[in-house]
């Protein structure tokens, strides 16, 4: 039986674990992420385009088929927002905070950015775009 504890609790062991790996791996390093953004190491790249290739099998496999449906106003904006933050901070949202936990504290400024962001979203998106709900996360 599924309880809201040991939901929680196997999310804190996926999370705590996926945090181990990606901190010791040097995807929590800043300095490894600005060499990958600025092409002057490729091996993260690599290990990218090695996950997107599994998951390509693995949807293969089982047979996932996505139903292609309304292009969002506010993808292309947005998708370029979050890949020039991710650029410029080092972190994807998640980053920061395996940056923060393993003693990075520059990181808390990313972390501020993305929740000033979110605000910013939910502020733009309630006065002027009205973009359907889907657009900045609740």
């Amino acid at each position: 039986m599924r309880t809201r504890g040991g939901i929680l609790a196997a999310n804190i062991i996926a999370g705590l674990a996926l945090g181990y790996t990606v901190a010791n791996i040097g995807f929590g390093d800043y300095g490894e992420l600005n060499r990958m953004f600025t092409f002057q190491e490729l091996r993260m790249f690599l290990a990218f385009a090695g996950a997107v290739a599994i998951i390509v099998v693995v949807f293969a496999a089982l047979r996932v088929r996505r139903t292609p449906g309304r292009l969002h106003a506010g993808v292309i904006p947005g998708a370029i927002l979050f890949g020039g933050g991710w650029a410029i901070s080092g972190g994807c949202p998640a980053i920061p905070i395996v940056q923060v936990a393993s003693g990075y504290l520059p990181a808390l400024v990313t972390i501020a950015g993305i929740v000033v962001g979110i605000r910013l979203c939910r502020w733009a998106n309630m006065r002027y775009f009205h973009l359907d709900s889907g657009s900045c996360e609740r």
